[in-house]
């Protein structure tokens, strides 16, 4: 909701990210992060974006207010809170998707080893004159040499990222 609404002022000013920047004093990706939602400007700075943009503190946040009260900062801190509150939420989810996702993949990696091993090399022995025997031993071949390739690969990063996120996750 913030975001969208620095995002609609600031084009109906007719602004651009590098205008409102140097307004405010701060470089374009801050004002990038806000407008796509990553971070929230603490409340000095929404008051300093407010008179940027010609625009209530409160009309920012989503109100429709009659009476503006500029100087009612525990209302815009508890309001920026509930954003930061909300941020951090899907943070977090992003980053438990991450370690699904990583998870997964060193679970299919170690599944394809785990067939590979099975199935030993069993198509050598295989009559190469019969043309479907040629076709499934030859894709079956190429699977084999990229998994025994590709799959350690996959595996070792899939577990290092999934070391880092579970070590992000504990420092916050």
């Amino acid at each position: 909701m913030l975001n969208e609404n620095i995002k609609a002022m600031r084009r109906s000013k007719g602004l651009s990210q590098e205008e409102l920047a140097v307004k405010l004093n701060v470089v374009r990706q801050t004002v990038s992060k806000w407008e796509r939602g990553l971070s929230v400007p603490d409340s000095d700075m929404l008051i300093a974006l407010s008179e940027a943009l010609e625009a209530p503190v409160s009309t920012l946040l989503g109100e429709t207010v009659t009476a503006s009260e500029p100087d009612d900062l525990k209302a815009i801190i508890e309001k920026l809170e509930v954003i930061n509150l909300q941020l951090s939420r899907r943070k977090s989810a992003r980053r438990q998707a991450l370690l699904w996702m990583l998870i997964a993949i060193c679970a299919a990696a170690l599944l394809c080893l785990g067939v590979l091993v099975s199935l030993g090399s069993a198509y050598q022995g295989w009559d190469w004159s019969d043309p479907e025997t040629a076709v499934f031993g030859t894709a079956f071949h190429v699977f084999e040499w990229v998994s025994v390739r590709l799959a350690p690969i996959m595996f070792i990063g899939s577990a290092i990222g999934i070391v880092i996120v579970l070590v992000k996750k504990k420092g916050q």
